[in-house]
């Protein structure tokens, strides 16, 4: 491999939303080049249209069919769509969404040969991508079933002042109560205090729990999950040796910015997390699924039909993805070598008796 880089996939998402002017406008830019090899998976067809149709100068694709003939100094692209795939703007077409599996699918089974580092999804259409191959609420639960390590996969909201996870993501909110339990929660810190130390190197992560309900139930006048579930779960994470603290209301712990005193959150559900975060970050923001075997990153925006062939959407939180991806391949690769290579101190002897001192 050519000096650091490192092979990174990106899967090329919805085709009618913003995902190749993100794709495109990120990779225009040299410098990104200089850490990483992309490959895309995607439509070199689709691709072209997005070009011309959106203007974007410096991007020379190099169409190749598997992974193994990339070319190191180029913008790699993989062809796993339909030869007469149409290009429907701002619309969710059943094609679209056969387009973004096939991607996803080719990706994965490249990074489970160790062929890809790391890989960079953009969004896909949750709904017109489901079929009996893919059945999952997004992306997080799907890798999941493919990279899980035995531990929860954890969705992780990354940006330059928080890391926020969720203990429950892609699930309806009149859901959210009766899924909580001290073994979740618990499972969920464990996860998330693993990834902070491997993927971001941090050596004694602090990390803040919120509340489920207003006011983190006010000792139980406002419901007892925090009473009956939180704190019980606070305990026996703090005797498994995670650095937890806890439960925060949600609205005053954003509020006040406490979680800048904090490495990570960890929210009770979807919203509860994502919208302080988004609200903070929404052009930065990365979406890291922690927890996995592998690196998956991803912008933390969806198709955003609404901008798609405007020449409107920024790449600014794609770009972090990919960069963080990187980060976090280096991190990960970093701590394994100080796993099996730890700092040895040399014995001191007397140089009387040559005892040990």
């Amino acid at each position: 491999m050519e000096n650091d880089k490192i092979v990174i996939g990106i899967t090329h998402g919805d085709i009618n939303g913003i995902s190749y002017e993100v794709i495109l406008k990120t990779l225009a830019d040299a410098r990104v080049l200089d850490n990483i090899i992309p490959v895309i998976y995607g439509s070199p067809k689709v691709a072209a249209f997005y070009r011309k149709q959106l203007d974007i100068q410096g991007v020379n694709l190099n169409v190749i069919n598997a992974v193994e003939e990339l070319n190191p100094k180029r913008i790699n692209i993989i062809n796993c769509a339909d030869d007469d795939i149409k290009v429907e703007i701002g619309r969710s077409t059943p094609e679209a969404g056969k387009a973004a599996f096939n991607a996803l699918e080719r990706a994965t089974a490249d990074l489970q040969t160790g062929s890809l580092q790391a890989i960079v999804t953009a969004p896909i259409n949750k709904k017109n991508i489901q079929s009996d191959a893919f059945h999952f609420p997004g992306h997080t639960e799907y890798l999941e079933e493919k990279f899980g390590t035995g531990t929860p996969a954890v969705m992780l909201l990354v940006n330059d002042v928080m890391r926020v996870a969720v203990v429950t993501g892609h699930i309806p909110v009149n859901d959210v109560a009766k899924s909580l339990s001290v073994e979740k929660i618990v499972e969920k810190l464990q996860a998330l205090n693993i990834s902070l130390k491997q993927d971001f190197s941090i050596v004694r992560p602090r990390i803040a729990v919120l509340g489920l309900n207003p006011h983190a139930g006010d000792e139980g006048v406002i419901g007892n999950e925090e009473q009956n579930i939180i704190i019980p779960a606070l305990k026996e994470a703090q005797e498994k040796g995670v650095v937890c603290v806890g439960p925060y209301p949600a609205d005053g712990f954003f509020g006040a910015g406490q979680f800048s005193k904090f490495d990570a959150v960890l929210a009770m559900y979807h919203d509860q997390g994502l919208i302080p975060f988004k609200a903070i970050s929404m052009d930065s923001g990365v979406n890291y699924t922690a927890g996995l075997s592998v690196v998956r990153t991803s912008p933390a925006h969806g198709t955003a039909y609404d901008l798609a062939g405007k020449n409107q959407a920024l790449e600014d939180s794609f770009r972090q993805a990919v960069y963080m991806a990187y980060d976090i391949y280096k991190s990960r690769e970093i701590n394994r070598e100080i796993a099996r290579n730890p700092l040895k101190v040399e014995p001191k002897f007397e140089k009387s008796n040559n005892k040990v001192e």
